[in-house]
């Protein structure tokens, strides 16, 4: 309840990042392969980054 106020950890921000890249790069697989590989690739060097802070 009390959340609201509650800042993200960097861990988080990366996670919600990698997430909605992951969701943008699965979209545009059908209609432009080569963007939906670039976001891919971003995706996977913000997943190094998480794994980093672990």
């Amino acid at each position: 309840m009390f959340n609201w106020f509650k800042k993200k950890s960097e861990k988080e921000i990366l996670q919600d990042k990698y997430k909605a890249l992951l969701e943008e790069s699965y979209k545009l697989s059908t209609t432009d392969r080569r963007k939906s590989d670039l976001l891919r690739a971003e995706a996977d060097e913000i997943s190094k980054q998480i794994d980093a802070i672990e």
